[in-house]
């Protein structure tokens, strides 16, 4: 078990006060037999008006409506939790006998429950994607399913080059397969589609990334940390597993679960808006900070937010 906290400061500036707009946080993770929360606070400068509610899918979610104008907008999410990793685990050992070969059909009690997430969501007018999943299924007899979607892990790691890209919005799969480049949300995405393309239910996950490595130590350790995006893939008798496919990781030893969503739209972090003039938006300044050890404490003051 690790206590680990995550500050994760978003800061907009504008040449001139603008008029903000309802924005909508996604930064408290839920509950869990993996993650324990012990305490959260969201510091929004200038002050706001904060409602919580649960999407579809069941994420806390919160909308900030504001009063007035600046020209700088602040958002200070601090979480601290005790994150219980799982252990590397063989995941061959725990499908369903009927499911340990790909092509399988979901039994029919979960299939309605399973729903889109099984389903393709973007136009493969040229099959790519199909194509490239296909590439995984064995030549020479069955496919175990455990090996196909490890080695689709492996091979996205591998074979695509890693981007950081501040624009908003997650790229076609068919587009990240031609260009072979991404960020973490556009990998995510094309082994979601791939998955779905060989039956397999998948969906978007989203949270924070830390040092696997910091989680073994007994004191206060403060370490680089990220918001990050992964995929969960729906096998039988394994359950839902994370696959992490910018890293090749299997399991969630390294990540802190915060949103869970059909598709990325329904899993950003920060959204929102302002009125003002086109060119009023300077640019924005994002930090995640991770401490991990047992004596963190489960509150701290808020840092204050960096300057852009």
């Amino acid at each position: 078990m690790a206590r680990v906290a995550i500050t994760h400061s978003t800061v907009y500036n504008y040449v001139s006060p603008v008029t903000f707009g309802d924005h909508r946080l996604m930064t408290r993770p839920r509950d869990s037999h993996d993650l324990r929360l012990l305490d959260a606070t969201l510091t929004v400068d200038p002050a706001a008006t904060l409602r919580w509610k649960h999407d579809v899918f069941g994420n806390s979610v919160a909308f900030a409506s504001f009063q007035g104008q600046a020209n700088r907008l602040t958002i200070v999410s601090r979480i601290v939790l005790d994150h219980f990793p799982p252990a590397p685990a063989d995941l061959a050992a725990m499908v369903e006998p009927f499911a340990e070969t790909i092509p399988f059909a979901y039994p029919p009690e979960e299939v309605p429950d399973l729903g889109r997430t099984a389903e393709r969501h973007f136009p493969d007018p040229d099959r790519a994607i199909d194509a490239w999943a296909k590439k995984f299924l064995s030549t020479e007899g069955q496919t175990r399913t455990a090996d196909l979607l490890v080695a689709m892990t492996h091979a996205i790691k591998a074979d695509f080059q890693y981007e950081a890209r501040d624009e908003e919005g997650t790229r076609p799969p068919t587009e990240t397969l031609a260009r072979g480049s991404g960020a973490c949300r556009d990998f995510a995405l094309l082994m979601m589609e791939a998955c779905r393309a060989l039956g397999l239910a998948a969906r978007f996950v989203s949270g924070y990334l830390y040092d696997a490595a910091l989680a073994d130590s007994d004191t206060p350790v403060i370490g680089g940390g990220a918001t990050h995006a992964w995929c969960d893939v729906y096998v039988p008798g394994a359950g839902w597993v994370e696959f992490d496919p910018t890293n090749g990781l299997i399991g969630g030893r390294n990540l802190i679960r915060v949103a869970v969503a059909r598709q990325p739209s329904q899993a950003i972090p920060i959204s929102g808006s302002f009125s003002g003039q086109p060119d009023d938006f300077m640019g924005m300044s994002v930090e995640v900070t991770v401490e991990v050890g047992q004596a963190v404490a489960t509150q701290e003051p808020v840092p204050q937010p960096m300057t852009a």
